[in-house]
């Protein structure tokens, strides 16, 4: 199964995550299968492709919560 998740990026107190299509057996750093967006904490900047979501979405993927929430900030409602 396939779940847009958040993989983080960066150093100690600076980190930023890219939000990700990923097997869910696979660790958190580990191999992805397709970028979705990028999500800054520290100027809550977030950049996403709405259309690799919608198709992944449409495809079966599971939204863990933090993804969930970051959508529903950028206004984004997934039928």
């Amino acid at each position: 199964m396939v779940k847009l998740r958040l993989k983080r990026y960066g150093r100690k107190q600076r980190m930023t995550y890219r939000i990700v299509g990923i097997d869910v057996q696979t660790k958190r750093e580990g191999k992805t299968l397709r970028q979705v967006g990028c999500y800054n904490p520290r100027k809550e900047e977030t950049q996403l492709d709405l259309l690799a979501i919608t198709v992944l979405y449409k495809n079966g993927a599971q939204l863990t919560s933090p993804v969930r929430d970051i959508l529903k900030r950028a206004k984004f409602i997934i039928v």
